[in-house]
């Protein structure tokens, strides 16, 4: 199956014009490029980058991942609604310098390749091909970037917090906390990664994703031992980033967060 993705001469000339090279890119802005993976799929993202960078210093890391109506080829849609804008703010980067990577996920395409409204689901084998790309992306940015490995954060929306579930599981050692938000993963994951600070929300009115989703996995992960943070809405419909992109407490959690011994 053959993956949407800009052709050739396009990709060539988006490449050119969006060129994230660290001596051209600007900061505090958000930038679009797309990567090319070894089998030639081209998934689109936007970077970004601290506020005077210092590349003698280490920043944390933020994957964002998006829900299904931000889905397209052209690495802006995504960014400019629905919480990862807030990133770009002056006073965010100054309290919270760090690198976001927001990859789009190409429209027919999902996260996860399963259905949202189901009760429960089992993690795919393998990852979808956006996320497989996802995965590739995460390890070119490690190698190129001053980065904190200690500091690997992912959240996500929606489809993006089905993502969210699902990237922890594939990579349990890997991040050092997770914010899934009204999303759902597969319980039976639960052993592998209750050991990761994690912090969900969900609104209890949600009828895109229902709430047992988030409650269960929960659940889940308190009875593998694990101490998860998880915050309902009540009244609250689908939309539950809203209220907790305005918590100050959850930035401020998540940026404390380090990696057992780092």
């Amino acid at each position: 199956m053959k993956m949407r993705s800009l052709s050739r001469k396009k990709k060539s000339k988006e490449a050119a014009k969006l060129n994230l090279n660290a001596a051209e890119q600007k900061t505090g802005t958000i930038e679009a490029d797309a990567f090319t993976n070894e089998q030639g799929e081209v998934l689109a993202y936007s970077l970004l980058k601290p506020n005077a960078c210092d590349p003698s210093k280490k920043y944390p890391l933020v994957l964002f991942l998006h829900g299904a109506g931000e889905r397209g080829d052209d690495g802006q849609r995504h960014v400019k609604v629905n919480g990862c804008d807030k990133f770009a703010s002056p006073e965010f980067m100054e309290k919270y310098p760090c690198f976001v990577l927001a990859p789009q996920c190409p429209i027919d395409y999902r996260w996860v390749e399963v259905h949202w409204g189901d009760d429960s689901h089992v993690q795919p084998a393998g990852p979808s091909v956006p996320m497989g790309i996802v995965l590739n992306l995460l390890d070119k940015f490690l190698a190129e970037f001053s980065i904190d490995q200690n500091r690997v954060y992912v959240m996500g929306i929606s489809m993006g917090g089905f993502g969210t579930w699902d990237i922890i599981a594939r990579r349990p050692d890997f991040f050092a906390a997770a914010v899934p938000i009204c999303g759902g993963g597969d319980e039976g994951a639960a052993p592998r990664i209750a050991h990761i600070p994690i912090w969900a929300f969900h609104g209890d009115k949600d009828e895109s994703v229902k709430v047992e989703r988030s409650r269960n996995m929960i659940s889940a992960l308190k009875s593998a031992g694990g101490n998860p943070r998880y915050t309902e809405y009540p009244g609250m419909g689908h939309a539950s980033w809203v209220p907790a992109f305005n918590d100050p407490g959850l930035f401020e959690w998540l940026f404390s967060q380090r990696k057992p011994g780092g």
